[in-house]
């Protein structure tokens, strides 16, 4: 657990009502943690979980373990919300509707950040998506009421398609592995962030360095390979942070998702083979799975995939892009608070809920 210099934890706060959310296992000794004297000395950050009902839980716990791991002497305290649009399975509004709120909720609250998840795409159009509306909803509601706005991969596209008309493009084969990028520039966001660093990336999509630039957007992290990273622009009283690939990602998360779609391709749920991540897995680790993705081609059956080697593959998989993350976030979060320095807070609160203690990761 991370302290300060007088030796007391500095945690993660989650903002819910239940006491059996799974991230109160995680904490060492909850009753013990540091609370804030008062609200002001938290940054309250809000995170919209759009992902599909088997990454809720997984999506929650690599958010709330990299704000922990950068957030150093700060309080952070962590709020859930859903989009009561996106669709899900009855588990799926089960869990959301005892640990999240809802939109309105949002939409009637200011926080210091929001962090808003993407999710994988359903529709042709992103307009036709099914929580369209209630998304470009919050877009213009962070504008006005938040200091700083992360989105991530599909909620990228989305955000810069309504506010500046910036058209995502179709990839010729799913974007996926862990890339070099190169920072481009100096900003707040970037300060002793590498200047080459390493970012996992998954995605069917992208936006162009051109088209963001010529609306206004400021590059910060570009890949050779996966193009455009990381990207910023003033929206308003919100600095609109972006990122097409996924720092929050843990180490197997790629790995998880790889398998996931091989088995959607062995099942026929899908028509196309996965391409395997590139710059994740060591030589051995690839040459096992591209055994197993030549086999999958020629002897395509369901019962294959209980033949996947995910713990083979798995051995020797070692997170690189961790320590660049925690540097984004950590900084992220401290243009935050100098933000806020000289203001007085916003309410964040509508005094429904109760403040736990959570881990802070170091």
């Amino acid at each position: 657990m991370q302290v300060n210099h007088e030796g007391i934890p500095m945690p993660v706060l989650i903002d819910i009502d239940s006491y059996d959310h799974h991230l109160f296992s995680r904490a060492r000794n909850g009753s013990g943690a540091a609370s804030p004297r008062n609200r002001e000395e938290c940054l309250d950050i809000g995170l919209i979980n759009n992902m599909s009902d088997s990454a809720l839980m997984s999506t929650e716990r690599q958010l709330f373990d990299l704000l922990g791991a950068a957030a150093g002497g700060l309080f952070v305290r962590l709020h859930f919300y859903t989009m009561e649009t996106t669709p899900r399975s009855d588990w799926g509004r089960d869990y959301v509707r005892r640990y999240y709120r809802g939109t309105d909720d949002l939409l009637n609250t200011s926080l210091d950040g929001v962090i808003v998840t993407g999710a994988e795409p359903r529709a042709a159009s992103l307009t036709e998506e099914p929580y369209w509306t209630t998304f470009v909803r919050i877009i213009d509601w962070a504008r006005e009421n938040t200091v700083s706005s992360v989105y991530s991969c599909l909620a990228v596209h989305g955000a810069v398609l309504h506010m500046d008309g910036v058209a995502r493009h179709k990839l010729p084969a799913k974007c996926i592995g862990v890339f070099a990028q190169t920072k481009t520039r100096d900003h707040p966001l970037m300060r002793d962030v590498p200047a080459t660093f390493r970012t996992p990336h998954a995605r069917w999509n992208e936006v162009q360095e051109r088209a963001l630039e010529s609306c206004g957007y400021s590059v910060l992290t570009r890949s050779v390979a996966a193009g455009v990273d990381c990207f910023v622009k003033q929206q308003k009283k919100s600095l609109f942070v972006h990122f097409q690939g996924h720092p929050e990602y843990e180490t197997n998360t790629l790995l998880g998702e790889y398998r996931r779609d091989m088995g959607r391709f062995l099942r026929a749920e899908s028509e196309v083979c996965p391409t395997i991540p590139t710059g994740y897995f060591n030589t051995e680790a690839e040459e096992l799975l591209t055994a197993f993705r030549r086999k999958a081609l020629t002897d395509r059956s369901p019962e294959l995939f209980a033949d996947f080697p995910a713990d083979q593959a798995a051995k020797d998989l070692r997170n690189a892009w961790h320590p660049a993350a925690r540097r984004l976030y950590r900084n992220w979060l401290l243009y935050m608070a100098s933000q806020r320095a000289g203001r007085s807070k916003p309410p964040a609160f509508n005094g429904r809920y109760q403040t736990r203690p959570g881990r802070a990761v170091a």
